[in-house]
């Protein structure tokens, strides 16, 4: 087994096909294909499935590339640690999370601080986020919660309840205060399924035994946000994110309150890399200047 051929395999992997994965090798399809096709030879394993011009991976090449993911990883590391002096005056770094503005001071900071790396924000619910981080998709998350085991890295950024709210124009808004039930009986604009803030109104409907019938189901914070702008329904969402819209009416909700929190987190096997230390130590110095 040599290093260029788990190098094809890693990048064919990713990149989902050969000829793509010869484009960010800077090599001919060609010769990708030998070094992959010798792998699977050398070990009498097949790692795709190469049908109709398609390339998807086997259970072994699954394993493998968990494998291989962790490997490379730890190659960039090693990269970053010999290359210190300019580990932090260059590179990508990528974040997933669910709500994008918890980060807005933590991110003028680190701009401030590292202004020639390159940041990539994506969107994402709470598996979505923690599958990116396992897979090796990003280097920080986000998230509408702490989460549990040792696997992680945690930074508690916020805490705080969860409210109702409508347009200003909605029959919902006419109230500051309202109980599941009473909001139950508007058209609800809810969260895709995998949201944090769907299954705590979830866990607070089953306790008041309430019915959560959406009326519309929208991917993403924004989504939401847009279909109540428009006077559908009735959504849901944190105080943290709740905003200044002239738009909306908060209403708040008469139960027990529904916390959510907001953590920044990395992999644990992550949390030495420059930038993602650089990153945390930022959102540390915005919390305690805050």
């Amino acid at each position: 087994m040599r290093y260029v051929q788990l190098r094809a395999f890693h990048h064919v992997a990713i990149c989902g096909g050969f000829s793509r994965a010869a484009e960010a090798l800077y090599l001919t399809q060609p010769a990708i294909s030998d070094q992959v096709r010798r792998l699977e030879e050398e070990y009498d394993i097949l790692l795709f499935n190469r049908r109709n011009k398609q390339v998807t991976l086997t259970r072994e090449g699954e394993e493998l590339l968990a494998i291989t993911r962790r490997l490379f990883d730890v190659e960039q590391q090693a990269l970053e640690l010999l290359t210190e002096s300019r580990a932090l005056r260059s590179g990508e770094l990528r974040i997933v999370a669910d709500a994008a503005h918890h980060l807005i001071p933590v991110l003028s900071r680190f701009r401030a601080a590292y202004p020639g790396i390159r940041i990539s924000l994506h969107a994402g619910n709470t598996q979505s986020v923690l599958g990116a981080l396992h897979a090796y998709e990003a280097d920080i998350g986000v998230l509408g919660e702490m989460p549990k085991g040792r696997d992680f890295v945690t930074l508690k950024l916020n805490s705080t309840p969860i409210i109702a709210f409508a347009h200003r124009d909605h029959p919902a808004a006419a109230t500051s205060r309202a109980r599941l039930a009473d909001l139950a009986r508007y058209p609800l604009v809810l969260r895709e399924r995998g949201s944090k803030t769907r299954h705590r109104l979830e866990e607070l409907a089953a306790v008041e035994h309430v019915t959560l019938s959406p009326a519309i189901e929208a991917e993403g914070r924004e989504a939401v946000r847009e279909i109540v702008g428009s006077g559908a329904g009735v959504g849901f969402v944190s105080t943290a994110e709740f905003g200044t819209d002239s738009r909306f009416t908060a209403i708040e909700i008469d139960a027990p309150p529904m916390l959510m929190d907001e953590a920044l987190i990395c992999l644990r096997e992550r949390a030495g890399a420059k930038l993602v230390k650089a990153f945390f130590d930022s959102a540390r110095s915005s919390l305690s200047q805050g």
